[in-house]
């Protein structure tokens, strides 16, 4: 009994070393699938070699690859207790910025490469996969320059109201607009966008469960496609549930003080 306790409190994670198959490395943990298309390593159904062997094939250091591929598996946990709410604007706009913001410019390119590359190779098989990519395709567009529009224009607008309202200060009059404008356009027309785009990936993959027998490829570009997907929703809560009502509630109450 103790000894599933002590197993229960920790993350699972796995060894890798020069034995170990490419393919069966990527079948644990789709994140190094990454690491592999970095450096030109088949990984699917011609992944059935040793990495050290894989590596010897490409000129590469298997202790440097190893490295990398360990980097990649690292578990960063997020605990559920912690309430989003008591966290200032300043520091939740940096969150924004910083974790998801930079997720989605990262991840972007990887998963759009990941899903055409299994698209163009498996779209007779699976037709579905074609909606998939022009979905993502739509999604991606948009999100770069709403990323930009955030990060320019309305984070920096409520941290200026945030600032006002906490330091209570006289010349917030000066400043203040209607915040709820384009905090509106985003919330009930971009981010609705982006659900609607969602439900519609989520019903063509089933909820990213891949059928059976699924070739590694197609269980890493699910994963993928996945982990986008909450990621986005984790985003958006953030934004439409917290940090936009807080920064429309604050001018408000500014606007009724300079009225």
């Amino acid at each position: 009994m103790e000894t599933q306790s002590q197993e229960i409190m920790f993350l699972n994670s796995f060894k890798i070393n020069g034995e170990s198959l490419v393919s069966d490395i990527v079948a644990q943990d789709y994140r190094t699938a990454d690491i592999f298309s970095k450096y030109g390593i088949e990984y699917c159904c011609g992944g059935k070699w040793p990495l050290e062997v894989a590596c010897k094939a490409r000129g590469l250091d298997v202790n440097t690859i190893t490295e990398e591929l360990e980097y990649s598996i690292r578990n960063v946990m997020l605990p559920n207790v912690i309430d989003f709410n008591k966290w200032n604007i300043d520091f939740l706009i940096d969150y924004i910025i910083n974790v998801h913001h930079e997720y989605l410019r990262t991840s972007i390119p990887n998963v759009l490469d990941q899903l055409e590359r299994f698209t163009n190779s498996h779209n007779k098989k699976f037709s579905y996969l074609n909606e998939i990519l022009l979905l993502v395709n739509q999604l991606t567009k948009n999100l770069r320059p709403h990323l930009v529009q955030e990060e320019e224009i309305i984070f920096p607008y409520i941290r200026q109201i945030a600032h006002a309202y906490e330091n209570k200060e006289s010349y917030a009059r000066l400043f203040v607009r209607t915040l709820s404008k384009p905090v509106e356009a985003i919330m009930h027309n971009e981010h609705e966008i982006v659900g609607k785009s969602l439900l519609r990936i989520r019903e063509l993959t089933g909820d990213y469960i891949p059928p059976e027998k699924a070739c590694v490829s197609h269980k890493t570009t699910f994963s993928k496609l996945k982990e986008f997907d909450n990621d986005l929703v984790q985003h958006m809560y953030l934004e439409n549930e917290i940090l936009f009502p807080k920064g429309i509630k604050m001018e408000k109450e500014l606007l009724q003080k300079t009225d």
